[in-house]
């Protein structure tokens, strides 16, 4: 195979020989994902459920005001807008080149080389593996709270956190395009509700203290409340796009990728940015400025957005918010297992090991990544497990579904996919003006100086979860998995490099293999040599 397979060339837009080193050729049928599956429309739902609305309103923007910069949390997701529509710039300018599912593995080999491109494939598989996990967490919470409230049953959290993962494997292991219509219709929901929300109270004039227009001033968003942290207020804003880049994710799935992915990529931003940036600010506006602080530093924080669907909108609109966080969080963690099986996957179709290749299966009928989804819903399985047999509530965090299995992978798959999207960035910068690939496309702001602002952005952003890690873990600080949340995420970076590098010496036509594998569609292949390693 490794004959042909050297022997199949074309010539790329940059005018040089492209190797297919991979596992199968562009031609083949084999191992491919369904193509055409998914439009414009389904690709901007998917990855937009990926980030969850409601659920990074309802759990995040609680901690951003109690714990970070207060009233001036709305200015703190304008800065993420700006800071993510630059990222992205540089991030699209790429995908309307490269059309492989393993997106940041398949962009970062092509911009700094093998050794790269796998070390930072693993923490992105990392990143959204645990992402299901976390979650599945505040889907359980969530659903307990639910029927605890609805219907008087008490069960544990483990028998709604074990239905979730029960039925996200099932639409998981057949074609994308089911699960993308149960992602649509939950989007469609949530979003509706928040907006319904933001407008009655902006319809009413805001709360007791007006409309808070001051909520919006760029410096508000770097003034902290106190006790609390800008940083903290500034992360939890960040962290509440993750996904938005999962766009590239599903380019083999989608009919026009070097189209379709570039600007899904710049919708899902802008749009998350805006509805982001209007809620926290109608939120805070409907709760008053001390009301706000209060509540979102209390025992109840959801009651920061419960308390004002009920008295701006109606009880049955209430009764519908609580209804579609558990509907939002199951949304988002179906995509998160998308994302992930997509991932295994893309590391299993290029053979670097004779144990992993199974997950490079896709499924005869359904053209669906079935093996992948199967490891990725028991890996999934066995997180949970561990958190519900080995870790016990406390006085300060009852809760463990929510406080410790959610926010703490959360955390883990936070630090993860920043690391890996400041050295995309980097990426892009080496593939268009170092390496001189595709002329036609390079350009000194979007392909230079957008990705290096990018990457700073990223960076700053890496820092602050790392100078206040204790601060964001909370009461879930005494956990084994918070000790060894940044050993496993920059492990696996060092693993996948350390992986790579061995494999150039002792294994070249293995080594050739990583991230090999792109769809003849985009015109590009892995070029010989890759820089960098």
């Amino acid at each position: 195979m490794a004959e042909t397979e050297a022997a199949a060339t074309t010539q790329s837009g940059a005018g040089s020989a492209d190797i297919v080193p991979g596992p199968e050729t562009a031609a083949s049928g084999k191992n491919r994902l369904r193509p055409g599956a998914l439009g414009m429309a389904g690709v901007v739902f998917t990855v937009l459920a990926t980030a969850a609305p409601i659920t990074a309103m309802t759990g995040n923007v609680p901690i951003a005001i109690g714990s970070g910069n207060g009233v001036g949390a709305p200015a703190g997701f304008l800065f993420a807008t700006i800071v993510l529509v630059i990222f992205t710039i540089g991030y699209s300018a790429m995908a309307r080149h490269i059309t492989a599912t393993g997106a940041f593995y398949g962009f970062v080999t092509r911009g700094l080389g093998r050794i790269a491109g796998l070390a930072t494939g693993l923490m992105a598989t990392l990143a959204y593996v645990v992402f299901e996990a976390s979650l599945i967490g505040i889907f359980a919470s969530f659903f307990k709270t639910d029927m605890e409230a609805f219907a008087g049953i008490h069960w544990s959290w483990i028998v709604y956190a074990l239905l979730g993962i029960a039925v996200i494997a099932a639409l998981g292991y057949f074609d994308i395009s089911l699960s993308g219509k149960v992602l649509g219709v939950f989007l469609v929901s949530e979003v509706l509700i928040l907006l319904l929300l933001g407008g009655a109270v902006l319809v009413h004039g805001g709360g007791p203290d007006g409309l808070v227009v001051s909520a919006l001033s760029p410096s508000k968003g770097f003034t902290a409340v106190a006790g609390g942290s800008v940083a903290i207020g500034l992360f939890f804003a960040f962290w509440s796009w993750v996904g938005f880049e999962t766009t590239a994710v599903y380019g083999e799935e989608s009919r026009n990728p070097t189209r379709i992915i570039p600007r899904a990529t710049l919708i899902v931003v802008v749009a998350l940015g805006l509805l982001y940036t209007f809620v926290t600010w109608m939120t805070i506006a409907g709760n008053g400025i001390h009301q706000s602080v209060e509540v979102a530093g209390g025992t109840s924080p959801f009651d920061l957005f419960y308390g004002i669907t009920e008295h701006y909108v109606g009880h049955w609109a209430k009764t519908t918010y609580m209804v579609l966080t558990v509907t939002g969080s199951f949304a988002c963690a179906l995509a998160f297992h998308n994302s992930a099986s997509r991932y295994l996957y893309a590391l299993g179709r290029e053979g670097l090991h004779g144990s992993i290749a199974p997950l490079g299966r896709s499924h005869d009928k359904h053209k669906s990544p079935h093996v992948a989804s199967i490891v990725q819903s028991l890996v999934t399985v066995a997180i949970t497990g561990y958190f519900f047999l080995f870790q016990h509530p406390t006085k300060d965090a009852p809760d463990v579904a929510y406080v410790y299995q959610f926010g703490l992978l959360a955390i883990m798959g936070t630090m993860a996919i920043l690391i890996v999207q400041a050295v995309c960035s980097l990426a892009v910068v080496w593939y268009f003006h170092v390496a001189k690939q595709h002329p036609e496309t390079a350009s000194w702001w979007r392909t230079l100086l957008a990705p290096l602002v990018g990457a700073g952005g990223m960076i700053y952003v890496v820092f602050l979860l790392f100078s206040h890690l204790s601060f964001a873990a909370g009461a879930a600080a005494d956990s084994p998995v918070y000790t060894l949340t940044p050993y496993v995420v920059l492990g696996t970076g060092v693993l996948g490099g350390v992986t790579a590098a061995v494999l150039k010496v002792r294994d070249r036509e293995r080594f050739a293999l990583i991230g090999s594998t792109a769809l003849a569609e985009a015109g590009e292949r892995v070029p010989e040599p890759v820089p960098a390693g």
